[in-house]
């Protein structure tokens, strides 16, 4: 009976932790713009992660990278390509770096996709306008997780 309470409990304390994923504004950086913790608690999902990279109105992270593993046109040269990124960042610098990679790489051009505050002045959408309300982070926590997960399967 005592165990069987013991296991109820943990297993709603970890459910919690899943529904509440980490805020932006909450994300601990260490020094070189590593996050080591999961954003949303829940493993990353590598064909997700894939989809997301090469969406338009996701990440599109191959509009500025390149990946020779991902079935896309006009991948990009803005970035550097991301062919075996898997097998030299670690999987805490991947998630710093999609995060807000500004934390690792102070003067890059690359967008925070999982950034809410500290804008100089954000838009609403392509409208010309100053945002209204609260701004929503481009990614989010679990989106963030599986782009993480594709990224460490790519490994020369």
């Amino acid at each position: 009976m005592r165990f069987t309470a013991i296991t109820i409990a943990a297993s709603l304390v970890a459910s919690a932790a899943l529904a509440n994923p980490v805020a932006p504004d909450d994300v601990k950086y260490d020094e070189y713009g590593a996050v080591e913790t999961s954003l949303s608690g829940t493993p990353g999902d590598a064909e997700a992660g894939a989809k997301v990279m090469t969406t338009r109105g996701l990440g599109n992270c191959v509009a500025c990278h390149k990946v020779d593993a991902l079935d896309a046109a006009f991948q990009g040269e803005v970035g550097p390509p991301l062919n075996g990124v898997g097998g030299y960042r670690t999987e805490a610098e991947l998630r710093g770096i999609v995060a807000n990679a500004k934390m690792t790489f102070e003067g890059t051009v690359m967008p925070a996709f999982y950034k809410t505050s500290g804008f100089t002045r954000p838009g609403n959408g392509y409208t010309g306008k100053a945002a209204e309300g609260e701004i929503e982070p481009l990614l989010s926590a679990q989106q963030i997780e599986d782009v993480v997960a594709y990224l460490m399967t790519l490994k020369d």
